[in-house]
């Protein structure tokens, strides 16, 4: 048995790597100890338990997901943000499908408002949606709005649930440009209510 090198961070990496391959619910204390030849026990000095080795996972994914969506909407605003924002949104819930579900995984509200990357991705998500004029309380609707859109393609694509001829990328572009345009005219919308 080799636990040479083992540490909370390498853990915390291969149960990411394990989610993307066999699934978030998968992901168990037994499985990685397989993985890294070794005792359940000995995985036990680096996470408490099950619970803190996939919120750990989440953490880790949601880093990973906020770098990837900065990066993409750097310098960008308004429908190129969007666009730009959802591209990557899509491709990191497609190449990386565990780490997207750990993303979803219910965090404790103490851990979150600790946690810099939901804060990074609370403030790169509202700037971006500012750039079409939305407060509050419009901004956290959008952000909804925007969530479940993203949210719901991704997962049925994930799961092949798209099987009609037209190519999804297409279907994808025309999802993202009904999301501008609403977003545009939302001011609008919401005036006449």
């Amino acid at each position: 048995m080799v636990r040479a090198g083992l540490t909370t961070d390498r853990v915390v990496v291969a149960a990411a790597d394990l989610a993307d391959v066999a699934g978030f619910d998968k992901v168990t204390i037994s499985a990685l100890a397989r993985g890294f030849g070794v005792k359940d026990a000995s995985l036990y000095s680096h996470v408490k338990n099950l619970g803190d080795l996939r919120t750990r996972v989440a953490l880790l994914a949601a880093e990973e997901f906020i770098d990837r969506i900065e990066a993409a909407v750097a310098g960008r605003a308004g429908k190129d943000a969007l666009v730009a924002f959802a591209d990557a949104y899509r491709t990191f819930a497609l190449e990386h499908p565990g780490r997207y579900a750990a993303t979803q995984y219910r965090v404790a509200p103490e851990i979150v408002a600790e946690a810099p990357a939901y804060h990074r991705t609370l403030r790169t998500t509202s700037a971006m949606l500012r750039a079409y004029g939305l407060t509050e309380p419009d901004l956290t609707d959008a952000v909804r709005l925007l969530r479940s859109t993203f949210h719901g393609f991704t997962a049925l694509e994930g799961d092949g649930g798209f099987e009609a001829p037209r190519p999804v990328q297409k279907s994808w572009e025309r999802a993202v440009e009904g999301l501008h345009f609403l977003l545009s005219n939302w001011a609008r919308a919401t005036e006449g209510a």
